[in-house]
């Protein structure tokens, strides 16, 4: 019997079918590659992770898991995650166990808030990623907890139970006062998280302080050793101290004992002491004046002393002996009684009072006067002095009038 091939429009619409099958997975493989990146992160187990799992960021699926390869001392996950989805450069990655039995998958945090990306290909540390704790290691801590507190620990000889019975006993009664004491610290949780910024800058500024101890340690270093030193010399003089400090109580009892028996009198005293200090302060600028002038008037009087003849060799200044003395006296008359100088001239003779009139434009201070040396030597000579023609008239109805009396006299 001869069997029949197939026709060649089946065999054409059949290899038509699986090319287009190829095709179309390439195109799929291909596009599937672009919109995926890969990246690869290390942990220290594994546990719950497999080939297909999820990739999440905030929960929301964004990959998923390609590959779970062991390694010595870590295992290494090779993810896909969506292109268009950004990751900070420094991520991390945490396996998540929503439950105790489910599968587990791959958290992505933080998320990208702006600044470089995590590039295709890039690698996430073992420094950077976590894992749960299994529930193995739970009750392995547990088993060794209860071990260390039981009969063969911490509670062999019945201190633990001592220890419960005690607190239980304090406790006991003070439910109230707990309760109160942990709503206070609540309170105070609450204010410190209100007054967040003062706390933080009183850190920030304890940070300084920090930074310019240990800036100075070498200061500080010297400072502490000089502190010891002088607690070494305060120990070495302990007897000397005690003795001062049991002398000085005795001086206070004594001291105590003076100001009991004579409280009127240091009264009276401090009033009286008052009353000086109010003299002084209405004194102050001449006592400035005194304390300012006084050195200089004691290193004068010293240069004075001519300790040879045993005296003080001085010299007086009279200014008023330089002006004649016509305009002396009439000065020392007009000073008198400075607001009449009329009523001031009644008792003097006419002659002197004339002259004084006449003089009186130089009495203010006005004019040139000769010196009464000079005039005194020109006298003497037999001249007349080259005085102001006031002057001059008046010194001559002055020595004319003593000359008439004179004449009368004899």
């Amino acid at each position: 019997m001869k069997r029949l091939g197939k026709p060649p429009l089946t065999r054409g619409l059949a290899l038509g079918s699986v090319l287009a099958l190829l095709v179309a997975a390439s195109v799929w493989w291909v596009f599937q590659g672009v919109e995926q990146r890969r990246v690869v992160a290390y942990f220290d187990n594994a546990v719950g992770l497999y080939e297909g799992g999820e990739v999440r960021v905030l929960g929301v699926q964004v990959g998923s898991i390609d590959t779970v390869t062991p390694r010595p001392n870590r295992v290494r996950v090779e993810m896909s995650v969506r292109r268009d989805l950004d990751v900070p450069a420094d991520a991390g990655a945490a396996v998540i166990s929503p439950s105790v039995v489910s599968g587990r998958f791959v958290q992505l945090t933080p998320v990208y808030r702006g600044g470089a990306k995590l590039p295709p290909g890039a690698s996430i540390p073992n420094e950077r990623t976590v894992t749960p704790v299994e529930i193995d290691e739970v009750y392995r801590s547990l088993d060794e907890l209860s071990t260390a507190l039981g009969p063969e620990g911490a509670n062999s000889d019945g201190e633990l139970s001592r220890l419960l019975d005690t607190t239980a006993k304090n406790l006991k009664g003070n439910g109230e006062l707990i309760s109160r004491t942990l709503r206070d610290l609540g309170e105070a949780g609450s204010t410190l998280s209100g007054s967040s910024e003062d706390l933080f800058a009183t850190v920030d500024q304890l940070q300084r302080i920090t930074s310019n101890l240990a800036e100075n340690d070498g200061q500080v270093r010297r400072f502490n050793s000089q502190l010891r030193d002088v607690n070494s010399l305060l120990a070495s003089q302990r007897d000397d101290l005690d003795t001062a400090l049991s002398e000085l109580a005795l001086a206070l009892d004594e001291v105590e004992a003076f100001v009991r028996n004579n409280r009127e009198k240091l009264h009276s005293n401090v009033e009286q002491l008052n009353s000086v200090a109010e003299v002084l302060a209405r004194q102050n600028e001449a006592l400035r004046e005194t304390l300012t002038n006084a050195p200089l008037a004691l290193g004068n009087l010293q240069n004075s002393y001519n300790a040879a003849s045993g005296t003080l060799d001085t010299r007086a200044n009279l200014n008023e002996l330089r002006q004649p003395p016509l305009v002396l006296l009439c000065k020392l008359f007009k000073q008198i009684r400075p607001e009449s100088q009329q009523g001031s001239l009644a008792n003097v003779p006419a002659g002197l009072r004339d002259g004084c009139e006449s003089v009186s434009s130089f009495l203010g201070g006005g004019g040139e006067l000769l010196d009464p040396a000079e005039t005194i030597a020109e006298i003497q000579r037999g001249g007349k002095p080259d005085l102001p023609l006031p002057l001059r008239s008046s010194s001559d109805q002055l020595f004319q009038s003593s000359q008439g009396s004179g004449s009368k006299g004899q």
